[in-house]
């Protein structure tokens, strides 16, 4: 499964409109954390695929988008459904505690 980048251009119509349960990864290239999340992000949406979607976006190519939503840190994750933010963590998240909240919304 690969992680799709959204941009400002895009977050409304892969997000907010997603039938979905969607995992929203706030990060930037250059950041030591949001590396680390990589491989568990990677393996939840392997292990969720077709029932949640999982996003990455790239606050400085995404300013707009990083602004509206507050994020002032990164990695922060959102997690969205029906259009509305559900849930939001910011650093080094575990994989469990992830997975229990987007279980929540996909079971």
């Amino acid at each position: 499964m690969t992680l799709l980048n959204v941009t400002d251009g895009t977050f409304d119509a892969e997000v907010l409109r997603s039938e979905l349960p969607v995992l929203v990864d706030f990060w930037a290239p250059w950041c030591g954390p949001c590396r680390l999340m990589l491989p568990t992000i990677e393996a939840l949406a392997t292990q969720l695929d077709g029932r949640a979607r999982f996003v990455k976006v790239n606050v400085d190519d995404a300013r707009a988008t990083a602004a509206r939503f507050g994020i002032t840190s990164i990695p922060s994750f959102m997690v969205f459904h029906g259009g509305d933010a559900l849930e939001r963590f910011s650093g080094v998240i575990g994989k469990d505690r992830l997975l229990a909240v987007i279980n929540s919304l996909v079971n």
